[in-house]
């Protein structure tokens, strides 16, 4: 089934600025991914590029690709030494392939998972690897229904249904992956608790970063008072010693070709 893609338009800046997290809990990954002098490493989805040049560092040949033409301008201001491309996670080819494929943060965006893992299968050197973390089953889930029941609330039900993100479980997309042919050596799926950046705004900035596609076409007035309910609704279970926490359930998965 083809899923219309819901497209959110990022801001560079406000990412690298209060949801740096993002990127910063991607550093173990790299470790894990241990990438090495030679090799020819793609990075899915890579933002503003910080993990991209972390991998590089390491002696690796690095490309990060992005659907954000506003991500990717960016990465390349930031580091121009490297290669960026505005490419989809569903929909790239590259004529040399590679030895990894590296991906944190991301696929829960990609609807069209099976377009993403043929992509990624198709671009991958022969007994090449996939190293990846994304958003798994119940992640925000608490912030989702929050916000989904504030837009019902306010008479916008038809935002509150929009599907945005997919969060698998470990079973249902390991078994993806190993439908298309891959080897599945590691998967994991855990709570990580994250503190979020602002302390007096963290829940509507995190909404306005990641979910702005749920508020399309309301009205800005409309908008803050949402945000409004949505925070104070969730300030009992999220907000604790002067800090705010999202509710992120991670799947962590490696897998070979």
């Amino acid at each position: 089934m083809n899923i219309p893609a819901i497209h959110t338009k990022w801001n560079a800046n406000l990412y690298d600025d209060k949801h740096s997290f993002v990127f910063r809990y991607g550093e173990d990954l790299v470790d894990i991914l241990n990438p090495q002098a030679g090799e020819r490493i793609l990075d899915i989805g890579c933002g503003t590029g910080y993990l991209t040049s972390v991998i590089s560092a390491a002696g690796a040949t690095v490309v990060g690709i992005d659907t954000s033409v506003e991500m990717i301008s960016k990465a390349k201001a930031q580091y121009p030494e490297l290669e960026f491309k505005v490419q989809s996670a569903s929909e790239f080819y590259f004529d040399q392939h590679f030895n990894a494929i590296f991906s944190n943060a991301v696929l829960h965006w990609v609807l069209q998972k099976e377009m993403a893992i043929d992509c990624m299968y198709r671009n991958l050197k022969k007994s090449g690897r996939l190293v990846l973390e994304f958003g798994g089953k119940q992640n925000v889930a608490k912030i989702i229904t929050a916000l989904q029941n504030s837009l019902i609330k306010y008479g916008y039900s038809e935002n509150a249904a929009i599907q945005l993100w997919y969060f698998p479980s470990v079973s249902e997309y390991t078994g993806l992956l190993e439908k298309r042919g891959f080897r599945v050596t590691y998967a994991a799926h855990f709570n990580r608790e994250t503190k979020l950046e602002d302390t007096k705004n963290s829940i509507k900035d995190w909404i306005k970063m990641f979910g702005s596609a749920f508020l399309k076409g309301i009205d800005n007035a409309v908008v803050e008072n949402i945000l409004t309910d949505v925070q104070e609704t969730l300030q009992p279970t999220h907000f604790r010693n002067g800090e705010w926490f999202a509710d992120y359930k991670r799947l962590r998965i490696i897998a070979i070709k």
